[in-house]
């Protein structure tokens, strides 16, 4: 007998109870996807409000207008805008960031973007405007450059002229012999006096082979000072993009700089006569630092640095009765007028020192 195509009472009941447990089942993993979809968008929200709030940070890679950066003391970068850990700052700079209670007050018609004054060797701040402002440095990049070669090579030892040096653009010594070896001080003070971009090519490569791995070791150094503000993208600062720092790391960078007696010797002199491997056998070298154009009294060094976006800069150092000041202006229209003025506020009303005679700088200087 075959079976009847229509279902018993009892048969019906069960077939649509099985339904009802499937539809349920379906509901169930419906709304459970439902819910791990909503969990997943609320993580992901969750996680991107966090990495918003850590890229406004301050001190972090957040970016003001005009590409400047903004670091404080209160909220320091574990790791330098290059990616290096961070160390301890090699001179503690005290009082930063309270200029309210600075002991030189002084207000410039034309200020520079930012600026500091401070004692060289103990770090005590007398004056500061934006300290911590990151801004393009220009030639004030070969501070870095002068270190790591006297940290890296005797002042003797023959460094190769290549195409590239010679090729550089901007301030030069502009007589490199290519293809010859020059003795590495000269060219030190080809680097410092003049701003010899040709100088910072050819030391970069004797220390570090290429230019790029010189580049790598002045961030790892900047790091190890616990500047960190400071980023570098050439030995020269010819180039701006990538390239800054800050008149708090400055001042730090000055302080090591002018630890080391051969960058010391170098940055106080305004005429050198050097042998050289070129037609009569010399160089003549003269500085570009407005305060030893002009004599001014005390003067130690140290370097000089502009191009179009970073403006005129100035790092100027001084020392009288024993006392060490530094004097850091950044785009300023009168770097060599303002850092003087800077300084004799320091050595006669901080220090109570007796004026000395000087002779006026001329408009700009």
């Amino acid at each position: 007998m075959s079976s009847s195509p229509f279902l018993t009472p009892g048969q019906s009941r069960q077939r649509r109870a099985l339904a009802a447990r499937r539809r349920r089942r379906r509901r169930i993993i419906a709304l459970g996807v439902l819910g791990l979809a909503v969990l997943a968008v609320l993580a992901e929200m969750g996680l991107a409000s966090g990495s918003s709030e850590r890229q406004h940070r301050p001190g972090r890679a957040g970016t003001r207008a005009a590409g400047v950066r903004l670091s404080t003391p209160a909220h320091a970068p574990a790791r330098s805008p290059y990616g290096f850990p961070l160390a301890k700052p090699a001179l503690a700079l005290a009082g930063i960031s309270t200029p309210q209670k600075d002991p030189v007050q002084v207000s410039f018609s034309r200020p520079p973007r930012a600026g500091l004054l401070f004692n060289l060797s103990t770090g005590q701040v007398l004056w500061q405007r934006n300290p911590y402002v990151r801004l393009p440095i220009a030639s004030l990049t070969k501070m870095m450059t002068a270190l790591l070669v006297v940290l890296s090579a005797p002042p003797d030892a023959p460094v190769l002229i290549t195409r590239e040096a010679v090729d550089m653009p901007g301030s030069k010594v502009g007589v490199l012999p290519r293809g010859r070896h020059v003795k590495l001080e000269s060219l030190l003070y080809g680097l410092l006096l003049p701003s010899g971009n040709d100088a910072a090519v050819a030391l970069a490569q004797h220390v570090a082979g290429t230019v790029n791995s010189f580049v790598v070791r002045m961030n790892e150094q900047a790091a190890r000072l616990g500047l960190g503000c400071t980023r570098y993208s050439s030995p020269s600062g010819f180039y701006d993009g990538g390239n800054f720092s800050c008149a708090a790391d400055l001042a730090v960078l000055a302080h090591v700089d002018m630890e080391q007696p051969r960058i010391a010797a170098v940055v106080k002199t305004y005429e050198a006569i050097l042998p050289f491997p070129i037609k009569g056998g010399k160089l003549y070298l003269y500085n570009n630092n407005p305060l030893l154009i002009y004599k001014y009294p005390g003067v130690t060094g140290m370097k000089t640095g502009q191009t179009e976006a970073a403006g005129r800069c100035l790092v100027a150092t001084a020392e009288r009765h024993g006392v060490r000041l530094g004097a850091i202006v950044l785009n300023s229209e009168d770097p060599g007028t303002q850092a003087r003025q800077l300084l004799d506020l320091g050595f006669e009303d901080v220090y109570h020192q007796p004026i000395v005679p000087e002779a006026p700088f001329p408009p700009g200087a």
